[in-house]
């Protein structure tokens, strides 16, 4: 037989304490303590007076040692579900062309999408960091170019699209459990969240292949966990429980709260009730009677439940188990059971008496009430190294609820690494029009970041033990996309009839005539004009080609030969007697040599043009904006010159529409177009 285990169910009305022992597969209660907090120290499952906590916890532990003959050292003990917080998040990622989706990417992705979730609930605004831990989070729905699938891996596509909802539990109701455990005399053993521990004992591994919900009606708030595919898939909690009951009770019938409590629980045992109100008279009331005030308010909050399990489920899971104090409410079963529209068999109260594997060696425990007390005890003995893990990140220790298999990952989630760092983070491209089409150049690939636990290379899904040291080695960006106007025109040169030529002529910038070393900018409009064959090269300098004959290299070609690279090209005229323009007789042909060290400049023909400006009026995100005497033709990019609109800290996906319709950097902009830009949040 194993050692006796001490656990604590501290709650909202009462402290359960309860001495037990593995005895092979079988859980022994050998004693247990129940206990009233003389003051309203806790709300809601969450610890506002320590010290009157403290004194109950303290009782409760001397109580237990005296009649066991027991000293208690260390205690398992578990945070309220009533104060998890719960987030429903999409994230996007834009991907590479062409290349297969990774396990990496996935994990990075997700990660990303849990500190969305993370920020939309709360930041200490000292330090920046989030006030809760990351106690889970279940994936709804894969999406590759908006297409669900099952599993991206290896898949191709421009978009990958993550629906999840992550669950979250405040930094202070740990803390607070933590101190009033150590100033009780106590070690924390083991720590679990109270849905957990209820669902360990409820609904036992060999059927959470079932998709089940498990309903924790307290006397604050109700706690949902649900189970599909062999694991506890989500938690929720909804504001509605016992104490509305109660509160409708003492209104009517005019109560104080204990005595509408009183009555409340005697609803299930008995049909006739006498009671005093306040005034002094004395009722006798049947338990319809009783019922009937509050029948609106078991009708709301089966309502919420239900929406929450549908929110989180997607749909209405096979069946429903409701524990604690307010589901015994008589009828409360079948009124959730009709909004979940599920037959009344399949919502059902789960009392300890139903459990397996568990027997007392004194007085039982009876009710739907102590599923949660048993639970935390059965759940320290299973998982003994179930507690918080002590983790080191980038020298800096962070404290991680062990609620599930924890990775690295959730170690960066705590401590706010921005998951988009991890991957190699591509340079800036260069996006321009050439000869009116658009172009992209694209940066160059960075160099990802390198995770390292205990000194040795490792991954996101690492699975992390305590004490574990993580260093991140920060990725390096790639670089920016850079190019010439001579790299991207590429001219080559040629000699016709003694003279130096290039192939690519006219090249203009944004309407005009500039250096062929020009750095080319995000934006640029380029042209230029080509000679590709002998015939363009004739008309463009103006020869008549039915007037000579074409020598390349000293052969003889037709029209259609093309320019190449140090050509030498040479006409001879047909007519002796005409005069020599632009050719050369037959008798120099052979003579004329092209000097080698003739210097010939090489630039484009400039030629003398008249500056032309533009103006523009536009309506951008509801404000007119004015452009004028702009030489040059706008395109889309350039309205982030004229507008407060700070792109260099994203806040989400970036929305560009012109008149309507998706727009992109490159395209031009006429007197009169609507634009509108924005960020658009990543949340469900």
């Amino acid at each position: 037989m194993n050692e006796a285990l001490f656990s604590l169910d501290i709650g909202t009305r009462t402290v359960v304490g309860v001495v037990s022992v593995l005895n092979g597969e079988t859980y022994e209660v050998v004693d247990y303590e129940i206990m009233n907090h003389p003051d309203r120290a806790m709300y809601d499952g969450q610890i506002h007076d320590i010290q009157k906590v403290t004194e109950v916890v303290r009782s409760v532990k001397e109580i237990l040692e005296e009649r066991n003959n027991m000293t208690f050292k260390k205690v398992a003990i578990a945070a309220a579900g009533r104060a998890l917080k719960t987030e429903k998040i999409t994230v996007e990622r834009e991907l590479e062309i062409g290349e297969a989706i990774t396990q990496e990417l996935i994990n990075n992705v997700e990660m990303e999408g849990i500190q969305v979730a993370q920020s939309q609930i709360e930041v200490d605004k000292r330090t920046g960091e989030s006030r809760y831990y990351c106690v889970g989070y279940n994936v709804c729905n894969y999406f590759i170019d908006n297409l669900m699938n099952i599993n991206p891996k290896g898949h191709r596509g421009s978009q990958l699209k993550i629906e999840l909802i992550a669950t979250f539990l405040p930094h202070i109701v740990v803390d607070g459990l933590y101190t009033v455990v150590d100033r009780a005399g106590l070690e924390v053993l083991n720590m679990t969240l109270e849905p957990i521990a209820a669902i360990n004992v409820a609904i036992p591994q060999n059927l959470r292949l079932l998709n089940l919900a498990l309903v924790d009606i307290g006397a604050g708030t109700s706690d949902i966990a649900i189970t599909k595919e062999g694991s506890v898939i989500s938690f929720g909690m909804v504001a509605a429980a016992g104490d509305k009951f109660t509160e409708e009770i003492a209104k009517h019938f005019l109560l104080d709260f204990d005595k509408a409590e009183t009555l409340k629980i005697q609803l299930n045992q008995s049909d006739n009730h006498t009671f005093t109100d306040i005034i002094g008279m004395t009722h006798q009331k049947t338990t319809e009677e009783i019922m009937a005030p509050i029948k609106d308010k078991m009708v709301e909050t089966a309502e919420m439940i239900s929406k929450q399990i549908l929110e989180f489920n997607d749909k209405t899971p096979s069946a429903v188990f409701c524990i604690g104090g307010g589901c015994q409410i008589p009828g409360f079963t079948d009124i959730l059971a009709a909004e979940l529209e599920l037959p009344k068999e399949r919502v059902v109260i789960k009392p300890v008496e139903s459990l397996e594997k568990i027997v007392f060696r004194t007085e039982a425990l009876k009710g739907p009430e102590f599923i949660t007390p048993l639970g935390i005890g059965v759940t320290a003995i299973k998982e003994k190294e179930n507690d918080f893990l002590q983790i080191m990140v980038n020298e800096k220790s962070v404290r991680l609820l062990n609620s599930k298999q924890l990775n690295v990952s959730d170690a960066l989630i705590l401590v706010g690494y921005s998951a988009r760092n991890l991957l190699p983070e591509r340079g800036s491209s260069l996006l321009y029009t050439l000869n009116n089409k658009s172009r992209v150049l694209k940066g160059g690939h960075g160099v990802a970041a390198r995770i390292f636990v205990n000194g040795s290379l490792a991954s996101l899904d690492y699975k992390l033990r305590n004490k574990d040291v993580i260093h991140i080695e920060a990725g390096i960006k790639g670089t920016n996309a850079r190019m010439t106007l001579k790299e991207l025109v590429q001219p080559h040169e040629f000699i016709f009839n003694d003279e130096r030529m290039i192939n690519k002529y006219n090249v203009r910038v944004n309407d005009r005539n500039i250096d062929i070393d020009y750095d080319i900018n995000s934006g640029d409009e380029i042209s230029f004009e080509e000679m590709r064959t002998i015939k363009e090269l004739l008309q463009f300098r103006g020869v008549d080609h039915n007037l000579v004959e074409i020598y390349v290299n000293g052969e003889k070609v037709t029209l259609d030969r093309l320019i190449q690279s140090n050509d030498i090209v040479r006409t001879r005229v047909l007519d002796e007697e005409a005069e020599l323009l632009d050719v050369i007789s037959e008798e120099t042909f052979e003579a004329i040599e092209v000097e080698e060290d003739v210097i010939v400049s090489f630039e484009p023909e400039v030629k003398v043009v008249e500056e032309v400006f533009y103006n523009y009026k536009l309506l951008v995100n509801g404000e007119h904006i004015t452009v004028e005497n702009i030489n040059r033709k706008m395109v889309f990019v350039d309205i982030f010159e004229y507008i407060n609109f700070d792109i260099s800290r994203p806040q989400g996906i970036l929305v560009l529409t012109l008149n309507g319709s998706k727009a992109n950097y490159t395209d031009l902009l006429k007197n009169g177009d609507v634009i509108e830009i924005m960020w658009r949040q990543m949340k469900g």
